[in-house]
């Protein structure tokens, strides 16, 4: 058939000094077709997009629109050529409004004044299209949720006459609930005919959506199968290489002695009368939809917030330590949900990223830093943690986004808390890493450490935590013990049932 594939990239290479990000790397996509991308964190996916786009330039390969060869010299000729990239980090200007948004490439049209009536209502006209007559033209972006976001950045693509788009972790921050509103969406293009290339971590999604898998390891080609041909464990082997035999592994941890107590903890509008234990040993899963409390509740006892009234016992004494610093030094950690923002200094080095939170630990009595003594532990502390990096001294933003994850985790495991809080901690990366970050996890019990783990991941709740405190409107809706703990449960705590 003339024309099969609305997209063919053949054969793309990509270095970056020495290193080999993209080696003779394929993928082809059907009109109308959803065609999952997928492949461990630093396996090529956002480089291989980011040619697409015409942010990278290709080093060699052959890229086809429609069956023409086409180069994506900059972004602005990938958009004009229809081709368009949703990241996880939207592109949005949020002091504007939705329809500003939507329009922001063509406010003029050539003319000399803006037609804001006409602007609102083909701005009114694309939401609808999409389903979302609630959303307002006329209001500010940085106003709407995450979810609300996304459709702006849907609808500003379409504008464009998009033939190809990329939704990369495109429900990475959203409820249940906004997962399957997005679902109809993207169903509803692939019958109009947008191609899509859905790239997530969450297998689940890939079998409920994609026609076609792409699998990319280490930079190269792997294979490409039909979603119907395939179950997640051969998908898994493919993707690591490896038999992944068991995602969670077994935990063997003494729980003793209560280490931190919450007492009708009040903070804002999201932390209402929070009461709750850990031990040493236990691992805690706070659970709930996004929005519920959860975040809230761990920042305010770090700290971060200001909390209203409540009491917190730490290690067997009453305590009111109101800022991080102090929380730190007492052995308290928390990985926060947001790595690029809260949990690593992207601009420095992995060295200095991994003992932030820990300097004692590598300075003399003068307060002097022992860079000998600090190489070795970072060389230590990273080879446990399997994380794959070029030098200790290269920026934290030079690495795969599961690469990050276990830089910021491991400044918390050198810091050696008692107590530490693990917000959303496999967000965005692969499985093989999802099985390492809950490895250190359970080590962490296993060392008599009390560990709080905040997750929308159901599996994941299920699969790592001894219980798990289900929040809802800022209130603690309901707890579940180990042998209680199922999907059923935890969705109607969360949602009120």
């Amino acid at each position: 058939m003339e024309n099969e594939y609305v997209l063919e990239m053949k054969h793309i290479t990509k270095h970056f000094g020495g290193i080999k990000a993209l080696t003779d790397v394929s993928i082809k996509v059907k009109k109308g077709e959803v065609h999952a991308l997928i492949g461990e964190n630093g396996a090529g996916k956002s480089t291989l997009m980011k040619i697409l786009a015409g942010a990278y330039q290709k080093d060699d390969g052959e890229i086809y629109l429609e069956g023409k060869a086409v180069k994506m010299q900059s972004p602005k000729e990938a958009k004009n050529l229809g081709i368009a990239v949703i990241y996880q980090e939207f592109m949005l200007a949020p002091d504007l409004t939705v329809a500003e948004n939507i329009f922001i490439d063509k406010l003029t049209e050539g003319k000399f004044l803006i037609d804001w009536k006409t602007l609102r209502n083909h701005a009114k006209e694309q939401l609808s299209k999409l389903g979302f007559n609630d959303i307002d033209p006329n209001v500010k972006v940085g106003s709407l949720s995450v979810a609300y976001q996304q459709v702006v950045e849907i609808c500003k693509c379409l504008t464009r006459n998009a033939k190809v788009l990329v939704l990369d972790e495109p429900t990475a921050v959203l409820t249940f609930t906004e997962i399957q509103k997005l679902f109809e969406v993207i169903n509803m293009l692939r019958k109009e005919g947008t191609s899509i290339i859905y790239i997530s971590h969450r297998l689940e999604e890939i079998f409920e959506l994609s026609d076609k898998i792409t699998v990319l390891k280490d930079g190269a080609y792997v294979a490409m199968v039909s979603t119907d041909s395939i179950d997640k464990q051969q998908l898994v082997n493919m993707m690591v290489g490896r038999e992944l035999l068991q995602l969670f592994p077994e935990r063997n941890a003494a729980i003793t002695k209560e280490i931190l107590r919450v007492e009708n903890l009040n903070a804002g509008n999201l932390v209402k009368n929070i009461s709750f234990s850990v031990r040493a040993g236990e691992v805690v899963g706070f659970s709930g939809l996004v929005g519920s409390g959860r975040t809230e509740t761990m920042r305010a006892i770090f700290g971060v917030d200001k909390r209203k009234s409540g009491e917190i016992i730490y290690r067997g004494r009453k305590v009111d330590y109101k800022e991080p610093k102090v929380w730190i030094e007492n052995g308290f950690g928390l990985l926060p949900e947001d790595r690029k923002k809260q949990g690593l200094l992207l601009e420095q080095s992995i060295r200095i990223n991994t003992t932030l939170a820990s300097l004692r630990k590598v300075t003399n009595r003068f307060g002097i830093i022992d860079h000998n003594k600090e190489k070795q532990y970072v060389k230590s502390a990273l080879a446990d943690m399997a994380a794959k990096y070029g030098s200790a001294e290269d920026n934290a933003n030079s690495l795969s986004g599961g690469n990050q994850q276990k830089i910021a985790l491991a400044k918390w495991i050198f810091a050696e808390c008692q107590c530490i809080v693990f917000d959303e901690p496999t967000r965005g990366v692969d499985v093989g890493a999802k099985r390492e970050i809950y490895r250190i996890i359970n080590q962490l019990a296993e060392k008599g450490v009390a560990v709080i783990v905040i997750s929308s991941e159901m599996q994941e709740i299920i699969g790592i935590c001894d219980r798990a405190i289900i929040m809802r409107q800022g209130e603690i809706a309901g707890e579940l013990q180990k042998e209680e703990l199922d999907e059923s449960n935890l969705i109607e705590y969360a949602m009120g049932i």
